[in-house]
């Protein structure tokens, strides 16, 4: 692949190729005890189940990790990171598993966090180009040459409401160009924001070096089914969204695993079935339960943790900040995807593994 970085940190191989062909890669919670101090076990339980589930991946100190973990006086950035190494290398998967570590800020910061990641054996960041108010996208495309001159990046378009920044087809064009940048997740929850991303990677000279994946928890089934075409120049250029970095995946991950795996076969078919429309409505309403746009999404984080709380993963839906809690009635529409989608969850599978995960 072009545009290699000589002194920059690289994606293996094997990692990469894994990276194209598509990866469940779940945000990694945050798990907590009463007194919202670090439950060690349980954060190690996590990283075991997404392991043991068939994911490719994970990203830990994303959104879903809490932002508040940065924080002076909670300091456990580096120490959930450590983590999540640690539980994977024990686990050693048979397969190419990709370990993505989530970094913000301004420049010093992001590059901070990027050093703490390549120290810790990271794979790749996730890079949030949220929080930036008032920089320019010039200036946000020299803070990704900054990051991207250390480790592999994964771009991060998020979605305006929860902090994120419209940006043009221009940014994103010439985002695509730089070294290292190995992924674009999308996460606008927008149609035309997510083809104006689509579009600017096919224009670029690195169409075929970029893999996308969706973060639209709102179309997840819809983006991966779907293969975009632009005529570049007077050649026809394809581009698949070919996986998914999602806090969705947090649960329910191992029926998330086996939903990709249908997926890339009903790729190759003339005809998708109309079953898939079905399947992402299902997919789209019990992620609303789970992350609470009907309340601007305040309950996505203890939505999240309320599901691994019932399988038994967490003891409970504490966060950081304590003011996150549960919307009103988004427990009983959590009650109620659970009994209208049961063919979605894996609790099975967990309660045949949680004793073995949550051992010292």
């Amino acid at each position: 692949m072009s545009g290699q970085v000589p002194t920059a940190q690289q994606l293996a191989p094997e990692k990469l190729k894994a990276l194209h062909e598509g990866l469940v890669i779940p945000a990694h919670p945050l798990a907590l005890d009463e007194n919202r101090r670090l439950d060690e076990r349980r954060q190690r339980a996590l990283t075991r189940y997404y392991a043991a589930s068939g994911a490719g991946g994970v990203a830990v100190g994303v959104h879903s990790t809490q932002f508040e973990i940065r924080d002076k006086g909670i300091d456990l950035y580096e120490p959930v990171l450590r983590l999540a190494a640690e539980e994977i290398r024990k686990a050693a998967p048979a397969r190419p598993f990709i370990m993505v570590a989530g970094v913000c800020g301004p420049t010093e910061q992001a590059v901070e966090e990027t050093e703490v990641a390549r120290r810790l054996g990271y794979d790749a960041v996730l890079l949030s180009m949220g929080g930036l108010n008032g920089w320019s996208e010039e200036d946000i495309l020299e803070r990704t040459e900054r990051i991207a001159s250390i480790m592999p990046v994964i771009g991060f378009y998020l979605q305006p409401s929860v902090g994120g920044n419209i940006f043009s087809f221009d940014f994103w064009r010439a985002f695509a160009e730089i070294p290292n940048i190995v992924a674009i997740k999308m996460a606008p929850f927008n149609r035309y924001q997510t083809i104006d991303v689509v579009r600017a990677v096919c224009y670029s000279s690195r169409s075929e070096d970029i893999a996308l994946y969706t973060g639209n928890d709102d179309n997840i089934v819809n983006d991966l089914l779907t293969t975009y075409r632009f005529r570049v120049n007077g050649t026809m250029v394809t581009k698949p969204i070919v996986g998914g970095l999602l806090g969705h995946w947090a649960v329910w991950t191992n029926k998330a695993v086996k939903l990709l795996e249908e997926i890339k076969e009903a790729r190759g078919q003339d005809h998708l079935a109309k079953e898939w429309l079905t399947r992402n409505a299902e997919v789209t309403d019990s992620n609303a339960a789970f992350f609470d746009p009907a309340h601007q999404f305040a309950g996505c984080i203890p939505g999240i943790h309320e599901v691994l709380r019932r399988q038994g993963l967490l003891r409970g839906t504490w966060c950081l900040n304590p003011h996150e809690t549960l919307s009103s009635g988004q427990s009983a529409e959590i009650d109620r995807v659970y009994r209208d989608y049961p063919h979605l969850n894996d609790d099975e599978f967990i309660q045949e593994h949680l004793e073995r995960w949550l051992a010292d």
